[in-house]
């Protein structure tokens, strides 16, 4: 069909964006279908289609383009909302799938009540470049262990073995205990390998530069003892503004750090947590976590309270007290930035022990 322009609110738009192309379907007041066709996804396609469209409510699904989408439609003028997928399993888990159908779907959902999509918020495009640092790191981070893990393997298998050296000197320290005859398997790999670090140290101070000059919130984060420039500054990227979540209490489940809820009637199992939100940010508060508790970890209220919690026993009881660490501490690290206090690592330890002291004799007259 042909362009449709309406005055506000009497078209609904779903939009499911593909790679390449993507299928929009248009609602009208009565919820009839009045457009369904195909667009290139590209931002000239996009602004042509939608520039002369009178404000409209429009549904994307969350993917790759998203973010681009929703903030080029934003600027004409137009609502756009990103579907949640994991609140959404009738439109993307359904046995009848197809791009047109979701289309539709989408463009129903929000007609009817736009809360039902569980709208996101996408980052601010700067904080989507600065975040593509750290993501950046973490693909070469990823790339060197693998490479590593090979030429273990590949040792192994001729009957060598190495020591497992640290990651970011492993090229250095294996560089002569290579064997001839694998010379020219794996001395590519070592060079590759002396590249990556070079390249990491330069994310590395990167990120430095970022959390000094751009954003030094971090600092309130890093006063916690095991919580690292990396995990600030993540933590300060994908929350972006302390303000949006309401109680710090509730990053935990922001971060999907909250057990599952499935209650009925007397039955309330204790099941694994939603997995919700940033997974990187989580793989990073769960290692701050077991930093916290293990050895190394300073003493603090949060380590003598995942101590105990750990100590009662049972066969999950230090895996169970790891994550109740990182969900606490994801609300720390909110209060902290939040109010911008001074952390005190026995703060509530120091209280308890001030009100339980005795009170000091009155002088004689």
């Amino acid at each position: 069909m042909g362009e449709v322009t309406t005055t506000p609110t009497t078209l609904t738009i779903g939009i499911d964006l593909g790679d390449r192309k993507s299928h929009v379907c248009v609602l009208d007041a009565d919820g009839a279908v009045v457009e369904e066709s195909r667009i290139a996804t590209t931002p000239k396609a996009l602004r042509t289609r939608f520039e002369s469209l009178a404000p409209t409510r429009i549904a994307l699904e969350v993917g790759g383009h998203s973010a681009w989408v929703c903030e080029l439609l934003k600027d004409l003028g137009h609502e756009a909302l990103v579907a949640n997928a994991r609140k959404l399993r009738m439109i993307f888990q359904s046995e009848s799938k197809t791009d047109r159908l979701d289309a539709e779907q989408l463009a129903r959902v929000a007609r009817m009540d736009p809360r039902l999509l569980y709208p996101i918020e996408h980052r601010e495009r700067s904080a989507r470049a600065d975040l593509a640092v750290m993501r950046s790191r973490d693909a070469l981070v990823t790339t060197r262990t693998r490479l590593v893990n090979h030429i273990h393997g590949v040792l192994k298998s001729f009957g060598h073995r190495v020591k497992k050296y640290p990651a970011p000197g492993f090229h250095r320290q294996v560089a002569g205990q290579i064997p001839e005859e694998l010379q020219p398997a794996l001395q590519p790999l070592l060079d590759t390998l002396e590249a990556i670090a070079e390249r990491v140290l330069h994310f590395d101070r990167e990120i430095r530069r970022l959390s000094t000059k751009v954003y030094p919130e971090t600092a309130l984060l890093n006063q916690v003892g095991g919580v690292g420039p990396i995990t600030a500054l993540r933590y300060v990227l994908t929350i972006e503004d302390p303000e949006r979540i309401g109680r710090s209490r509730n990053v935990g489940a922001y971060l999907g750090l909250r057990p599952r809820q499935r209650q009925s009637g007397q039955r309330d199992p204790e099941l694994r947590i939603t997995k919700a939100g940033d997974r990187d940010l989580r793989c990073l508060l769960v290692q701050c976590a077991q930093y916290i508790l293990g050895p190394f970890g300073r003493d603090s209220d949060l380590r003598r309270w995942g101590l105990e919690l750990a100590g009662r026993g049972g066969a999950t009881a230090k895996k169970k007290a790891v994550i109740a660490v990182a969900r606490k501490l994801s609300v720390l690290l909110h209060r902290l930035w939040l109010t911008g206090e001074v952390y005190e690592p026995l703060r509530n330890t120091n209280r308890r022990a001030a009100a339980q002291a005795p009170e000091p004799a009155a002088l004689a007259g």
